[in-house]
């Protein structure tokens, strides 16, 4: 027994409309321990929606429609529904009249198109819309089969489904478990690697674990179905003890922790201060610490040195070795580091000096060579280099060179902690 997603609108297939939509109901029907595994987004047309209900009412038993139910001739869910199970649409007075008391509340004249919005297929509920003028429709045409459709304006869908649609399908037997993920986030480690390390866990059943990868993040999905989210909870926790036991230092946190929460975290328990001095990121790095609640706290400022002036007056950089090495350079890093902690007075310095392109590479310093510095408290300072490809975009690069600054930083933090430092 599964539900099925079905997002009507041509705008939607242009990429005129992101379809939170879509995204709602997936969270939703997991909260309901809804199993789902389709879901498919179809133009204004009636064919093509005939052709979709045909699949999905084969393979589904719960039809979940958003979108098509206004008043324009484009408008063809409930049109299309009536049609393909063959019963006639029916005009509900008591729809009609809701209707033409929204419009006289808003000081709007009805017009005669609006009629259309008050046509019920023959046998189906109406699933009511008390803010809009579409309602929606529940609807059983056959048996094992439900049929929902609501309105594409996600304010309305929203609250009709809490309002209606979940206690329909609770008083249907439905809801009467859940299914609840956590998320296992990592920095460090490819998909594949991670993925190589703990192959055995993708075979469980429940919880299941899953991989997906974003902008150099790894994550694992880890789910379980239960009667309530604490059981679900139970059965995650062992598995997901053993997934970040493998990880290692490569897993840095859970859900909706980041790099630079998870960092802000190990600063204030240490009770220790950070600085950044940027050039490639172009004050990334500082907009990611800074995006933390309560980072004034540990962090007390950068200095963006985009020009080698000022990362000579301000940050003290040897001028020889800006003519020498250069500005991308594992020298300058350490010195870009070293100085904004002095310059600032914090426990640690953090620096990030490269080549973001698309332009500005050469055969020795191609774009994406990137050279993290990191000014540790007892003084010495240590860089680290990276190659992050010549055709990854710009904002990729300074996105993954600011995340490498903190995973950097995270590891230190870490280890200085467990050594009791």
């Amino acid at each position: 027994m599964s539900a099925e997603i079905i997002c009507v609108g041509t705008e939607l297939l242009l990429g005129d409309i992101l379809n939170t939509n879509a995204q709602f109901l997936a969270l939703e029907l997991a909260n309901l321990g809804i199993p789902h595994y389709y879901q498919t987004v179809v133009g204004d047309n009636l064919d093509r929606l005939k052709q979709v209900l045909a699949i999905a009412s084969d393979r589904s038993q719960i039809l979940i429609f958003t979108g098509g139910l206004g008043p324009t001739p484009d408008d063809l869910t409930t049109e299309t529904i009536a049609n393909f199970f063959g019963v006639p649409l029916i005009e509900r007075q008591d729809v009609l009249e809701d209707i033409a008391r929204k419009f006289a509340e808003r000081g709007r004249e009805m017009t005669p198109n609006n009629h259309k919005q008050a046509l019920i297929p023959k046998g189906a509920e109406v699933l009511p819309n008390s803010s809009g003028t579409a309602p929606g429709i529940i609807w059983q045409p056959r048996p094992g089969l439900i049929l929902l459709t609501f309105p594409g304006v996600p304010s309305e869908m929203q609250q009709m489904w809490r309002e209606t649609a979940v206690p329909y399908l609770k008083s249907q037997g439905w809801g009467k478990e859940i299914i609840y993920s956590r998320t296992l986030r990592f920095w460090g480690i490819g998909e594949s690697a991670l993925a190589a390390k703990v192959t055995p866990f993708f075979n469980l059943s429940n919880p299941t674990v899953a991989p997906y990868a974003s902008q150099g993040e790894v994550r694992l999905r880890v789910s379980a179905r239960a009667c309530s989210e604490s059981a679900a909870k139970e059965l995650i926790e062992p598995v997901a003890q053993q997934l970040q036991q493998i990880a290692g230092l490569d897993y840095f946190g859970s859900d909706s922790d980041t790099l630079a929460s998870v960092v802000g975290q190990l600063l204030t328990d240490a009770d220790e201060t950070l600085s950044v001095a940027e050039s490639c990121t172009g004050g990334y790095l500082g907009s990611l610490v800074t995006s933390i609640p309560g980072s004034s706290n540990y962090f007390l400022g950068g200095v963006i040195s985009y020009d080698n002036s000022v990362k000579a007056s301000l940050l003290g950089v040897n001028q020889s070795d800006l003519y020498t090495m250069g500005a991308v350079s594992k020298l300058v890093a350490m010195q870009m580091a070293s100085g904004v902690r002095s310059l600032l007075s914090t426990h640690w310095g953090l620096s990030i000096t490269g080549i973001a392109g698309p332009g500005g590479g050469t055969a020795t310093k191609p774009v994406g060579l990137v050279y993290i510095g990191l000014a540790k408290p007892d003084g010495i300072v240590e860089c680290c280099k990276y190659q992050l490809g010549q055709n990854r975009s710009r904002s990729s690069i300074q996105h993954a060179s600011a995340c490498n600054a903190l995973d950097l930083l995270r590891r230190r933090l870490l280890t200085k902690h467990e050594q009791g430092l």
